[in-house]
């Protein structure tokens, strides 16, 4: 029996990266889905794949988590999981003095505002049905540590504390709330072509939308975090270990 058969899940940000790896360990142990992502063509080609349904949304347009959360139910009847992995693409470059409130308003939206609406409609809708449903959050090591980026780092430490919220307020109904925050993996705002960074990870190498995968479906099955809830589970290869900003020597 698959780990996760006869659940339900909306999985945000599906079309490409960790949300696609999520999206396809998600359906290999049971589940049936509603993908979601702001990319039609590459999100309707993996739902087909899947076997699974896919809606479009912008989640930066302000009754867009409403209406996707609504349209998901009307699909799959109910959910007992929601997994939010959406999020603006950026650039490592992208700085405190140099980010505009175009971007800061972008980014905030998609992964904090629109992560809230749908984790507060997810849990409302597993209460009132008595679902002991799952909801996780993909955040970063950016949550913790500034380095370049004040818009996506503000939107992941944002999120953690959402995370916390979450789960306090629906634990008494036996539903679970947790985070992964993954490290460098390749995609999104990464350059996975700086063949130097691999040496600053202790494991070796970067990482895969996979290592995030797995890590999802431990937390989102009872069998192996029954008793997690507003954790947030790093996933980075050791890298956390070390300082982002690598240490120059003085001359």
């Amino acid at each position: 029996m698959e780990l996760l058969e006869g659940d339900t899940a909306l999985v945000t940000g599906a079309a490409s990266g960790i949300g696609r790896g999520v999206a396809i360990a998600l359906a290999a142990e049971g589940v049936r889905l509603v993908l979601s992502d702001v990319a039609d063509d590459a999100g309707a080609k993996l739902a087909r794949e899947l076997s699974a349904a896919f809606i479009a949304s912008d989640l930066s347009e302000p009754d867009a988590p409403r209406r996707l959360f609504e349209a998901a139910v009307r699909v799959l009847g109910s959910i007992s999981i929601f997994v939010h992995s959406a999020s603006p693409r950026r650039l490592e470059n992208e700085t405190a003095l140099g980010v505009t409130e175009a971007e800061w308003d972008l980014m905030t939206s998609v992964g904090l505002r629109a992560g809230f609406l749908l984790g507060q409609a997810a849990g409302a809708h597993m209460k009132a049905h008595k679902i002991k449903g799952r909801i996780l959050f993909v955040t970063s090591l950016h949550a913790y540590t500034p380095r370049n980026l004040p818009h996506y780092s503000a939107t992941k430490a944002g999120q953690t504390m959402v995370v916390k919220e979450l789960a306090r307020a629906l634990g008494a109904d036996g539903i679970r709330v947790n985070a992964i925050a993954p490290g460098a993996i390749p995609g999104g705002g990464f350059d996975a072509g700086i063949a130097s960074f691999a040496k600053m990870i202790p494991l070796g190498r970067t990482g895969t939308p996979e290592d995030i995968a797995d890590m999802a479906i431990a937390l989102l099955c009872d069998r192996f975090s029954r008793y997690v809830t507003g954790a947030t589970v790093v996933v980075d290869g050791g890298l956390s270990l070390y300082n982002w900003i690598p240490i120059r020597a003085e001359h």
